[in-house]
């Protein structure tokens, strides 16, 4: 039902945003973001929750997304993993919605924290009594069994599909959380009431089962995954000081320690109605949805503003390098720190990207790929781990069997170089256009997707158009700007570089440097 994708979500989000870089110059056939414009209602409720409705009545259906203004970039030492794991409790219901008799359910969970708690304190002693530890513990999971007899399992998400919705689902990254799905257009005020709820009072049942859970997704995507792991080491090492160097799902011992009053904490602080945008697309009209969305959205306290970052990640200084020894494959990373997508050389970071890698013609794919045989993939990501605040720009490869991250290094490096002494052709930048005008014209075919991007850029750029205007800031960079910003990019002191070092029965094919 639910699939998170905390880490790597980013990764492709920023392929969606890519694809949807541009529209203002789409052909005549095509809409113009006027024409569109006309059929999108912005309603912002007194409490600060901003909703977008796009109508479009093609077929009885819709669907929505909401943007949450919170992720692992919000979080710090000793809770990180924490957004996700929100994530995962907004499927949990509320105290209407997945209980049998919440009342009592409410005494149980108090005694639930009240266990954990003595536990906790208790293991966390300098000198801890072993044995008053195992006991606290066993107090803490008949506590956890008790409050279960009052759960009624997965009744939030079983009404979904009963009423016909399809695709609920929700991912945490650095920058946001975001949750959709999508229901016939006649059960718009079942959605709103299910929605609200879900923010209004949320219940956090199963809190330590489900903590359980996100330790064995940790253990899985990152501890059994050698890639998993380099990336995790790459991002520590790569942000020195910024909380984009957090893991999306937490560190391990963090996920051992948080508690549900941890959590209670970070949803009344970041889930407040200014922090969030939900975007409807479908067959919805503005002027009976709107009701609806006061009725029942606007029961919601309107809430202190979040803390901003305070934290900016300063001048890198110095090249970093991350190498792990692993029986796997080869597999090799390096990034660039960049401004943050705000940026005015955004579209520039994108038509770099587009030129490296963006298919058969791209540069990284000819080279390394068709030509050199060197890698069996090449690609290039514009902004890692989020785009929110200032990131790294992406390129990584994974050799082919034979061949070694020396061979790719000197590969990528190549074509980087090649980008900061020569111009992109005239033929390579008008193609870079052509792509992000036609990805956008098939992005905007499915209402998901649209509902996905236009709260994604009204939460980033605040206001839903940019996903429009950057069209023209695609088709206005130029073959200077390509390789000003390559130049100012892509340098030695600016770069971190992480690989996985095959060691035992892999075959090798030549020495890596520094082994």
């Amino acid at each position: 039902m639910r699939k998170s994708r905390p880490f790597h979500r980013r990764l492709g989000a920023l392929l969606i945003a890519a694809a949807l870089a541009g529209f203002a110059a789409l052909p005549a056939a095509a809409q113009s973001l006027a024409d569109f414009e006309k059929k999108v209602t912005v309603k912002t409720l007194p409490n600060g929750w901003t909703f977008i409705i796009y109508e479009r009545p093609e077929a009885p259906v819709f669907s929505f997304s909401t943007h949450v203004n919170v992720g692992s970039a919000q979080e710090v030492p000793g809770i990180t993993g924490i957004a996700h794991m929100f994530e995962h409790m907004a499927f949990k219901g509320t105290d209407h919605i997945g209980t049998t008799d919440y009342a009592a359910e409410k005494k149980a969970l108090d005694k639930v924290d009240q266990a954990y708690a003595a536990f906790d304190s208790e293991r966390r002693k300098l000198r801890p009594d072993p044995e008053r530890v195992k006991t606290l513990q066993q107090a803490w999971k008949e506590a956890q069994e008790e409050a279960g007899k009052f759960v009624k399992k997965n009744e939030f998400g079983e009404i979904i599909e009963r009423e016909g919705g399809v695709g609920l689902n929700a991912g945490t990254g650095a920058d946001s959380t975001v949750y959709f799905y999508s229901l016939p257009s006649n059960k718009m005020e079942l959605w709103a009431y299910l929605e609200s709820e879900r923010f209004l009072h949320p219940v956090f049942r199963e809190f330590y089962k489900e903590r359980d859970v996100v330790k064995e997704e940790r253990r899985l995507r990152t501890e059994s995954n050698p890639i998993g792991r380099l990336v995790e080491q790459f991002v520590m090492v790569a942000f020195s000081a910024h909380p984009y160097q957090h893991p999306v799902v937490g560190y391990m011992s963090d996920l051992d320690s948080f508690s549900r009053g941890d959590a209670e904490k970070f949803y009344r602080t970041y889930y407040v109605p200014s922090n969030l945008v939900t975007t409807l697309v479908g067959d919805v009209k503005a002027s009976e949805t709107t009701p609806i969305l006061e009725k029942y959205f606007g029961r919601i306290p309107k809430g202190d503003p979040p803390p901003p970052i305070r934290t900016v990640e300063p001048k890198q200084i110095a090249e970093k390098t991350i190498r792990i020894p692993d029986p796997a494959q080869p597999f090799y990373l390096e990034g660039y720190h960049k401004p943050a997508s705000t940026d005015p050389d955004g579209a520039v970071y994108q038509a770099l990207v587009d030129v490296l890698s963006n298919g058969r013609t791209s540069r990284l794919y000819r080279s390394l790929v068709r030509d050199k045989q060197i890698a069996a993939t090449a690609q290039s990501f514009p902004s890692f781990p989020g785009e929110k605040y200032p990131n790294l720009f992406l390129v990584f490869a994974v050799p082919a069997p034979g061949h070694t991250n020396d061979e790719v290094r000197g590969a990528i490096r190549a074509e980087l170089d090649r980008l900061k002494k020569e111009d992109v052709t005239a033929e390579e930048l008008a193609m870079v256009k052509t792509r992000a005008r036609a990805a956008l014209i098939e992005g905007l075919n499915s209402n998901q997707g649209l509902a996905n991007s236009m709260a994604e850029y009204q939460t980033t750029f605040g206001d839903w158009r940019e996903l429009f205007r950057s069209v023209d800031k695609i088709d206005k960079v130029t073959a200077a700007d390509v390789r000003r910003v390559a130049n100012a990019m892509f340098v030695d002191t600016n770069r971190t570089v992480a690989m996985v070092d095959t060691t035992g029965s892999q075959p090798r094919a030549g020495g890596d440097a520094g082994r």
